[in-house]
């Protein structure tokens, strides 16, 4: 009776093994999902207070940004490691028992567990901060893009709405990459010979007005910089050949100093470029290392599972 027993038992657990419902346990993927989601966000919470603690607002104290940024990647690789390490081998023990006989499709099966795993939270990850994700990296990518190809516009275009703001106190109502309505009424007005009793501040914001348009063409042109000159000698009183020769030095430094903020720009723009794309390889790597790890590991479990000894 009792061997009867035995055996009715045996023939069960044989039947169980050769014969499961399903190749895949999504009960077991679920579980691993939950604990790699958990994982992460406690990893990553921990990784931010370590971040606030290596920064320092006064100069000189704390981290480097250069060593933040390979802390980051670090932790990032240990989050990933950690979590799905820990997910795969839950996974590997819960799934099923196969048959031991069948080892290869075992150890595929275990492996397709992992990995169900590393992906199921990777888009559950994804939905939650996806969008906020690349959001930010792209913001920073077209932020770089665009500040990179369109910097000289951008510096004319202030210069034209400072000035403009200049001559009529407000600035409104002009319309960018064209010549303000006070520059025009300013050319129907201009005359041969500027007269040295005129207002000196009017004639600042009338060179102003003039100065910012031809910022924002990226030169001036030959009359209106004989007229600067012109109204440079009525105002100081020197002769028209010295005032030439001043109008020239002052755009000269002028046209230098905007171009070294254009480069300064590029360069910042180039800068943001390079650390968005390579902050995004190493992200992708992470995430290679995470679903290595998690295959791994599940088949570990389920090694585990099927020899308990």
């Amino acid at each position: 009776m009792a061997y009867s027993t035995a055996s009715t038992a045996r023939e069960g657990y044989v039947a169980a093994v050769h014969y499961p419902r399903a190749a895949i346990s999504w009960a077991a993927v679920f579980a691993g999902t939950v604990i790699a989601s958990a994982l992460s966000i406690t990893l990553l919470t921990g990784g931010m207070g370590l971040g606030f603690i290596a920064m320092s607002p006064h100069e000189g104290e704390g981290a480097s940004a250069m060593g933040i940024g390979v802390g980051a990647i670090v932790w990032m690789f240990i989050v990933q490691i950690l979590a799905y390490g820990v997910a795969g081998y839950v996974t590997g023990r819960l799934r099923p028992m196969w048959a031991p006989a069948y080892s290869d499709e075992v150890y595929f099966r275990d492996t397709a567990h992992g990995l169900a795993v590393w992906a199921l939270s990777a888009l559950v990850s994804l939905a939650l901060f996806g969008s906020a994700l690349s959001a930010a990296v792209g913001t920073v990518a077209r932020g770089g893009a665009a500040l990179a190809q369109g910097t000289a516009a951008t510096v004319a275009a202030g210069s034209a709405a400072a000035a403009a703001g200049m001559g009529n106190g407000s600035g409104a109502g002009e319309v960018p990459g064209l010549p303000s309505a006070d520059y025009v009424v300013d050319q129907l007005f201009r005359g041969e010979q500027p007269n040295p009793a005129a207002d000196p501040q009017a004639a600042r914001a009338e060179l102003a007005r003039l100065v910012a348009v031809s910022a924002a063409r990226g030169d001036m042109q030959p009359e209106d910089r004989d007229y600067v000159a012109r109204v440079v000698a009525a105002q100081s009183g020197v002769p028209e050949a010295e005032a030439r020769q001043r109008v020239d030095e002052v755009l000269t430094n002028a046209e230098q100093m905007r171009q070294q903020a254009v480069d300064t720009a590029r360069d910042a723009a180039d800068t943001a470029r390079k650390a968005a794309a390579g902050l995004a390889l190493w992200a992708f790597a992470a995430l290679l290392a995470g679903a290595f790890v998690a295959s791994l590991m599940a088949v570990v479990g389920g090694r585990a599972a099927r020899d308990p000894d």
